[in-house]
């Protein structure tokens, strides 16, 4: 496997230095910047496997390079670092397609902490089962070594984040899953902010089948949790 490439962005220089020292520590390549639209430039230039995007940024927000990023159809994973306490502007920043978030200030064992669990979960080589799933009498198809879910031959263009949702409770028809279930599984841990991230999540999955013309596959089970059932 060739070494991941991750794109550090904060315009204190201090913070990007610190995470590139500790990240190149475990063998990453890293590469930096320091406002939006050098994120954005080398972002779509250098192709990396994951960015670590800091959202009050000059010259374009963190949230717009995320945006523009997302309507180019990159689902490179992102994880958000925000000095943003409410919640309800973190769930904002998922729901515009990051993957994850870290709230300043912040621990850089933390942030490479997460960043080695969301590449570990994206890395081909360690997707268990088998390597293509067809669900919904055929309509519904998941190749997990390409990474990519169509619906009747349409492409979902998922993030990272939404990807192993959708193939965690597909491989699992009719069985519920409680929001910190969910967030063990594609986060590595849980905490009531994790449960809303999840909400957020799949309300993000939800729409992006139903643009594709997919009824509704993940039910809601109040109170509980989430399933993936077909009618």
């Amino acid at each position: 496997m060739a070494v991941p490439k991750i794109l550090v962005v904060d315009d204190e220089r201090s913070i990007t230095e610190v995470l590139k020292s500790y990240l190149e520590r475990e063998a990453y390549f890293v590469i930096t910047a320091y406002d939006g639209p050098e994120a954005l430039r080398l972002a779509r230039e250098e192709k990396p496997d994951l960015i670590i995007l800091d959202l009050m940024l000059p010259g374009l927000s963190g949230e717009e390079v995320l945006h523009q990023l997302r309507q180019d159809a990159s689902r490179v994973a992102v994880i958000m670092l925000t000095a943003k306490a409410a919640l309800e502007e973190k769930v904002y920043g998922l729901s515009l397609g990051a993957d994850d978030y870290v709230v300043k200030p912040f621990s850089p064992q933390e942030v490479v902490a997460r960043v080695k669990s969301m590449l570990r979960r994206n890395d081909p080589d360690h997707v268990p089962l088998t390597d293509l799933l067809h669900l919904a009498a055929g309509k519904l198809k998941i190749d997990t070594m390409a990474h990519r879910i169509t619906w009747q031959k349409r492409h979902l263009d998922l993030t990272p984040t939404e990807f192993n949702l959708l193939l965690h409770m597909a491989r699992h028809p009719g069985r519920v899953y409680t929001r910190a279930q969910l967030a063990e599984m594609i986060f590595g841990y849980d905490s009531i902010a994790e449960d809303r991230a999840i909400d957020a999540h799949i309300k993000n999955l939800r729409q992006k089948m139903q643009n594709a013309g997919a009824p509704l596959l993940i039910k809601t089970i109040y109170g509980v949790g989430y399933k993936y059932e077909e009618d």
